[in-house]
């Protein structure tokens, strides 16, 4: 009986995850609520909080997935790359290349934190793969940094990276056209590699 119980619980999460997916891909997180999201699974209002904590759960775990996808098309932008810059360029071109193809998912990992001041230690602490992608690298061009200062770097680089590209594909006022966004974003890397590359 409670298998039972547990599956049914279990395929309700998913369904919501699925729904909830699906209104954040058309119309951006903002436009997601309880009762939305409970209609297009056909439930009960008072189902959503059988599966999650609540709206803000059920929010955080889509962004938990969407993180893993983000991790998962990262690698093979990667793979079987050695060189240190290549992988660097890799991981910014499949950055840019994911937020464009799902920008909505992708800007819902940000949107989400401006929204709240709640946000559960174990999903910032998924969050953190993204610098420990880019330390590797910083670390095989500058070997003499202490892995405190190799983070560092690679947090200026993340920050660096996904500023251009928010402020291109949120269309603010100095953002960069699709077209221009990657090749500009690569010549900026290269810059920004220079320096590291020469530093100290």
């Amino acid at each position: 009986m409670v298998g039972k119980r547990e599956a049914k619980r279990e395929e309700l999460k998913s369904n919501l995850m699925k729904a909830a997916t699906g209104i954040i891909e058309e119309q951006g997180v903002r436009a997601l609520n309880a009762r939305n999201v409970t209609g297009i699974v056909g439930c009960a209002l008072g189902s959503l909080y059988t599966a999650f904590e609540d709206l803000d759960d059920l929010i955080v775990h889509v962004n938990s997935q969407t993180l893993s996808d983000l991790g998962d098309a990262l690698r093979q932008d990667v793979e079987g790359l050695e060189d240190p810059v290549a992988i660097l360029k890799g991981l910014a071109r499949g950055y840019v290349t994911f937020a464009q193809d799902n920008f909505r998912l992708w800007n819902a990992l940000f949107e989400y934190a401006d929204m709240t001041s709640d946000v559960p230690d174990w999903h910032e602490k998924e969050q953190a793969f993204l610098i420990t992608f880019i330390q590797g690298p910083v670390r095989s061009l500058s070997p003499h940094l202490s892995e405190e200062e190799a983070m560092l770097r690679a947090r200026t680089l993340f920050a660096a990276v996904h500023g251009i590209v928010a402020f291109s594909l949120q269309k603010r006022y100095i953002g960069l056209s699709r077209d221009e966004l990657e090749p500009e974003l690569i010549r900026f890397i290269d810059q920004m590699l220079a320096g590291l590359e020469g530093s100290d």
